[in-house]
């Protein structure tokens, strides 16, 4: 597939999908061979990172990026388009067997406003983003989702009153 002519929001979606299976692949294996704990972290970081940053080069190759496994490089600050990732956010959740609790954030920033951004969940099968169209290999939703703070559980009744739930 031509992935080059994708735009920035399925690029976003693509990317976090991509490397949700990678993890999903590598914590499948660890787990049954009896291996996790910080191993098994530790290579799922290194792993996404390492992927998430080398499809970033290959497919937007003048945009900055910004991972927490990376090396941070000022000079995203003077650039108009930073890539911003989480390679794996739930680290210890990622070891433990059973677990969904872990993801993959990629996101778009042009001129410091976000524009583009999806987050992969791939333990529980989803894919959330702000793609106008199904990402490849992935599916649309009809609603869109919120996201809320289970330790601000106060304001979810507002925040879903105020959007209609």
């Amino acid at each position: 597939m031509g992935y080059e002519t994708l735009d920035d929001h399925a690029v976003a979606g693509l990317l976090a999908r991509e490397a949700g299976d990678l993890l999903l692949d590598l914590r499948g294996r660890a787990l049954a061979e009896g291996a996790g704990g910080w191993r098994l972290q530790a290579a799922g970081d290194r792993t996404a990172h390492d992927h998430l940053v080398a499809r970033l080069a290959e497919l937007r190759p003048d945009d900055a990026v910004l991972s927490e496994e990376g090396a941070d490089d000022r000079s995203r600050l003077a650039a108009e388009r930073t890539w911003i990732i989480d390679p794996l956010d739930g680290t210890q959740d990622f070891s433990r067997v059973g677990s969904a609790e872990w993801a993959v954030h990629v996101a778009l920033v042009v001129d410091g406003s976000p524009v583009a951004g999806a987050v992969s969940v791939p333990a529980g099968g989803g894919l959330y983003g702000t793609a106008q169209h199904p990402v490849p290999g992935g599916t649309a939703r009809e609603r869109p989702i919120v996201v809320t703070s289970r330790s601000q559980w106060g304001h979810a009744e507002d925040v879903a009153a105020a959007i209609g739930g």
